[in-house]
């Protein structure tokens, strides 16, 4: 308990420019620009109204901060999430560094991936998702937690996190990034947007490598081989002013090897054999069309097209599978003062081809819903706005789920405001889990829709939030207070069968996750600090027993310290403690504290950066073991620390 308080004190006296520095929700934190972002409109609740009014908690990360972020990993949006208090990244490979994002304590499965409201990286292709997704082209990050699959249907179940990619202005922009890193990594990005009258592009390109790295000497990659090309491109065009026309292509080809490093480097040695390699080929359309109708009605239709193969080779086994899905949508909005009306019905549909051996059990499915909802949204007083939606999907071989949804914003006064909402929510079944990522789908058995069912869940928040200036308008301070619960009801779970092979088994029991999330926010002058608790009960019952979540730690604490000179200089210092947590071969994981710092000097046209990130070296193979076989044939524990260790970075942005 002394070491637990100890931490807890060094992480009150550290900070970080990355962590939460301009990040706002809907009832926590306004920045300094406060009337700015009273005008900045949400998209993930499908209403026009403002990030002040809406009743939804929804945590709104801008384009500044993104571009802060982008510091760390300009490859992918891992930092982007990771920090926020009740997100989680969790790896979920010890040899390719694969990773899901966990919300308040749930497996990655139940948190919905959108861009620009199309469901891009569900199923097969939220495989590798989270590290194929670069922030440089994204305007802003939304995060709803708790049950959202009213908005966009099943898998919502913990939130979902929608990327709002930017469009074109007026104004020119080209941005290039280039950024290399002392474990052997080297990222070039770009990004150009230009609007010319009644058309208008966006381009991002990209290219990120990385050299298999191994901090500990315990001849595992930490970091994979791995090397990715990236390019999306979008046009618009402007019939007239109340209507938009966009397409866009958004494609990601990598080659990622893990495992023993003398394998990777070509070295013919006995008994270094293992290895994990990924292939990688994403390809996805968004089409969309915005029309308005005088000065409140909107009608949109969106589609898209995905293609998403992925060939997992490890030493005797491969896994090659193809995923072709399509999402279309049309929905009608009236946008009333008092009252805004939104509807609409979409399709989603979801392919899954896998080549296997002739003897082989097949693990193909087809997934097709249809889906229609309906959203109100109602100024019932100054100091009161309600927030209802319903919608009705039906999933083909698996039945109908009604989602029903409530949420109210209480205005009590300018300076205290409070949120409260739940709805239900549900997820299809299918193979791709954090378990069975884990095990590379080896001996997973397919879905057996006699046998299987959809996952049933429903969850409430409530937050209340403070503002107020200090001594004499010298301090700002922000507080705000989160609870969260969710019940899923037989959530589907992988379970070793007869043969020495495994199954998903919906069981006869329960998962529920309750906890609190607690933020506050000092400024005075050009410092401030940023301090995040999270508490997270997450729990599993079956037949009566219960037990714990594994890889969800009770207690993290994220804290911030930041300074800024307005368009000259940015430096912080961050540290993060993470809570013993319960391992699924019976063990508990190691505490550990992850402290960096990061300096970045600009000049009107371009910058330069430095961060370090963990100096004081955390990492899982300093205190633990991640592999309980032999390094022929490594079996590999529970990853729940970072493997990469103390690792340095430093770039430069161009703004031309």
């Amino acid at each position: 308990m002394q070491k637990f308080f100890l931490l807890v004190l060094v992480v009150l006296y550290a900070g970080r420019i990355q962590a939460q520095d301009k990040t706002d929700t809907t009832s926590v934190y306004q920045t300094d620009k406060t009337q700015e972002m009273e005008e900045v409109t949400i998209s993930s609740t499908r209403s026009s109204r403002t990030i002040r009014d809406i009743p939804t908690r929804v945590e709104f990360i801008a384009g500044e901060e993104l571009d802060e972020k982008a510091n760390m990993k300009p490859g992918d949006i891992r930092m982007v999430l990771s920090e926020s208090t009740g997100i989680q990244v969790q790896t979920t490979s010890a040899t390719s560094a694969n990773a899901s994002i966990r919300i308040q304590g749930l497996d990655g499965r139940y948190t919905q991936i959108l861009k620009d409201g199309f469901p891009l990286y569900s199923g097969a292709s939220s495989g590798l998702g989270l590290l194929q997704i670069p922030p440089l082209d994204l305007k802003q990050v939304e995060v709803i937690k708790g049950a959202a699959s009213t908005l966009y249907g099943g898998g919502a179940i913990a939130g979902l996190v929608n990327l709002i990619s930017k469009t074109p202005k007026d104004e020119q922009e080209l941005r290039f990034h280039l950024n290399g890193t002392s474990a052997g990594g080297f990222d070039a990005n770009g990004f150009y947007s230009k609007k010319f009258g009644k058309t208008g592009a966006t381009i991002f390109a990209a290219h990120n490598r990385n050299a298999a790295y191994d901090p500990s000497g315990n001849d595992l990659s930490a970091i994979p081989k791995f090397e990715r090309f990236t390019f999306n491109p979008r046009f618009f065009v402007y019939p007239n002013q109340n209507t938009t026309i966009s397409l866009g292509v958004n494609t990601a080809f990598e080659n990622r090897i893990g495992g023993d490093m003398h394998l990777i480097k070509n070295q013919n040695e006995p008994g270094h054999t293992y290895f994990e390699k990924n292939k990688t080929e994403r390809i996805s359309t968004q089409f969309l069309f915005d029309h308005i109708f005088g000065n409140h009605e909107h009608f949109m239709v969106k589609n898209s097209v995905s293609y998403f193969n992925r060939k997992l080779t490890t030493p005797g086994y491969t896994f090659d599978g193809t995923q072709y899905s399509t999402f279309t949508e049309a929905s009608y909005a009236n946008h009333g003062e008092k009252l805004e009306w939104i509807a609409g019905a979409n399709l989603w549909t979801d392919q899954f081809k896998e080549k296997m051996p002739v003897n082989a059990p097949k693990r193909d499915y087809n997934l097709n819903t249809f889906g229609a909802f309906a959203q109100n949204t109602w100024k019932a007083a100054e100091w009161m706005h309600v927030e209802t939606g319903l919608r009705a999907d039906y999933v083909m071989d698996y039945g109908l789920a009604f989602l029903p949804r409530i949420s109210a914003l209480l205005k009590l006064s300018p300076a205290f405001t409070s949120r409260i909402g739940g709805g239900m929510g549900y997820k299809a079944p299918t193979i791709f889990t954090e378990e069975s990522e884990r095990i590379q789908y080896q001996r997973v058995s397919g879905i057996d829709q006699d046998r299987n069912r959809l996952e049933h869940s429903y969850g409430g928040n409530w937050d209340l939030n403070y503002q107020t200036m200090l001594f004499n308008d010298q301090l700002s301070l922000s507080i705000n207070q989160l609870f969260f619960y969710t019940y899923i009801n037989k959530p589907l779970i992988l379970k070793p069968d007869r043969d020495g092979g495994y199954l998903f088994q919906n069981i006869n029991g329960h998962i529920d996750t309750r906890g609190t999330e607690t933020n506050l926010k000092l400024g005075y002058s050009d410092f401030k600090l940023f301090l995040g608790y999270t508490y997270t009960d997450a729990r599993i019952s079956e037949n009566g027993r219960h037990q714990q979540n594994f890889l969800t730690p009770k207690h993290r604490i994220n804290s911030v310290l930041f300074y800024e000179v307005e368009e000259k200089w940015k430096a912080g210092l961050e540290a993060y403690y993470f809570s013993k947590q319960k391992l699924s071969d019976g063990k508990t994981g190691k505490e550990y504290v992850i402290l960096g710092f990061m300096v970045e000097r600009l000049w009107e046209r371009f910058s330069i950066y430095i961060n370090f990130e963990n100096f004081l070296d955390a990492r899982q193979t300093r205190f633990d073991s991640i592999n309980s076989g032999s390094i022929t044939n490594p079996v590999f524990r529970d990853i729940y620390a970072p493997l990469d260790g103390f690792v340095f970075n430093g770039g430069i942005k161009i703004n031309l």
